[in-house]
């Protein structure tokens, strides 16, 4: 079956909704102008992976639409860095971190390009530099007061 473009998907949802997703399409395309998005419907969301060799491709970032507000999220945001302390979701997942748009308040579009760009380079380490990182994490977190 014939996933529906992000336009189809997108089109079912509120106009101010559709129109932070589609603002996010945006950062993402100009953050990160080599990766590509589909819709990913059994999960409800517009998943955007990264090329990485001619056959392969990494999943680094996806907006997911609530009927309240629309997430932009990182499968490996726990890795990430986040100076602007944007992300959610300690406590909740174990390692997806997001950051959560409402009509009402918006964060920088620079500050969400950042975040981006970070979440690609963090898919395209190895799984030996992501396990390095992971472990320098959990170090940190254990000595924090």
């Amino acid at each position: 079956m014939e996933q529906p473009s992000p336009e189809v998907f997108l089109a079912e949802f509120p106009g101010p909704l559709r129109e932070i997703a589609d603002g996010l399409r945006g950062v993402v395309a100009r953050a990160v102008p080599a990766a590509t998005e589909r819709v990913r419907w059994g999960w409800r969301i517009i998943g955007f992976d990264l090329p990485v060799g001619p056959r392969r491709s990494v999943y680094f970032a996806w907006i997911m639409i609530e009927p309240a507000h629309v997430h932009l999220g990182f499968p490996q945001g726990v890795l990430m860095a986040d100076p602007g302390g944007l992300m959610s979701g300690a406590g909740i997942t174990k390692k997806a971190r997001w950051v959560t748009l409402a009509t009402a308040q918006q964060p920088a579009a620079a500050a969400l390009a950042g975040l981006v760009r970070e979440a690609a380079r963090i898919a395209t380490l190895s799984r030996g530099e992501r396990a390095a990182l992971a472990m320098a994490h959990e170090e940190i977190e254990r000595s924090a007061p």
